[in-house]
């Protein structure tokens, strides 16, 4: 299957606080569920704290976003201790050692970690608007923007989770590509095996990519970073039951000549069905991939849009 990657060579990195480790201010933790008890059966973890890491001590005095003249710094609500550079500076080395990471996990609101609408204060210690980075999440992200982020806590959102998983695991495959050597080939085939996935998600970058492919003028090096961007940022919309739905229709379009009347006709209400919110996407893959077996169809089964990632994670049973 197209998902089929060894948990060893899927490395992830996380804030330590998720998976246990009581390294927080306060010498708590975070632990989440789906990254302990679920997703860590399928991924090996890299786990860091860098205000640990930058030396300061279990407890310690809180530390927040401040922002000053228009420049952000990381210190105590005092403004003593600022500790941005050193984030930054331990950011920019993690960024380096750790090219080999397909996606990363964040502690939400952390002036360090946070990926989004972290708490911003002005001097005074008055609260800004919610829209800080952690110092040390937006150097990793900056350093690699294809690289599959996201927070605990929107992680506990099932279709915002179901889309980081389906990245992570496209991402290592375009690295277990790339491992290979590229070639025109290569990039072809595996466009090829993404083609619906892509449609599944934004259908105006299923088609630019198409274009991309087909042009004869590019450097082959080229393209394949274009090709990569666009994709990566194309996963990155999430998935809704009406592209589902399309998605499902055109794959219906292969079994039409082998479909009896009635078969037809239930894929077709199990797709309806889906669409108006009455099941799972579970339920009409269920019955397109019962059909793939009677009429197989090589193009079809080796579509990443049919397993994305492995099964027993079963994040296609509740949407």
């Amino acid at each position: 299957m197209i998902h089929s990657v060894d948990k060893e060579d899927l490395l992830i990195g996380i804030s330590a606080c998720l998976l246990g480790e009581k390294v927080r201010f306060d010498a708590s933790n975070k632990p989440s569920t789906f990254c302990i008890k679920e997703f860590s059966n399928h991924v090996t973890y890299k786990s860091f704290c860098p205000e640990v890491a930058i030396g300061l001590p279990i407890p310690r005095p809180t530390i927040r976003l401040i922002k000053k003249d228009d420049v952000i710094h990381v210190s105590r609500p005092d403004g003593s201790g600022d500790v941005t550079q050193a984030l930054q500076l331990y950011g920019e080395k993690v960024a380096k050692a750790t090219k080999d990471l397909s996606g990363y996990i964040f502690c939400a609101k952390s002036p360090s970690c946070g990926m989004e609408r972290v708490k911003v204060y002005n001097p005074e210690g008055h609260a800004l608007p919610s829209n800080g980075i952690g110092a040390f999440a937006k150097v990793i992200m900056e350093a690699n923007p294809l690289l599959p982020c996201e927070e605990n806590g929107r992680l506990n959102d099932m279709v915002l989770r179901e889309n980081f998983v389906a990245r992570v695991f496209a991402y290592k495959h375009w690295q277990n590509l790339i491992a290979t050597g590229l070639t025109k080939h290569k990039l072809t085939t595996f466009h090829s095996k993404y083609k619906y996935t892509v449609m599944s998600h934004d259908l105006i970058a299923y088609k630019d990519l198409g274009r991309l492919l087909a042009r004869a003028d590019m450097p082959l090096a080229d393209m394949a970073d274009e090709y990569i961007l666009g994709l990566m940022t194309a996963l990155k919309i999430k998935a809704t039951r009406k592209k589902h739905a399309n998605t499902l229709a055109h794959i219906q379009g292969y079994f039409s000549q082998h479909l009896k009347a009635n078969e037809r006709q239930e894929l077709c209400d199990q797709i309806d069905a889906y669409r108006e919110g009455l099941v799972p996407l579970v339920v009409p893959l269920t019955l397109i991939k019962h059909y793939l077996l009677q009429y197989p169809k090589d193009y079809l089964t080796n579509q990443s849009y049919l397993a994305p990632y492995p099964d027993a994670l079963r994040l296609r049973y509740s949407y």
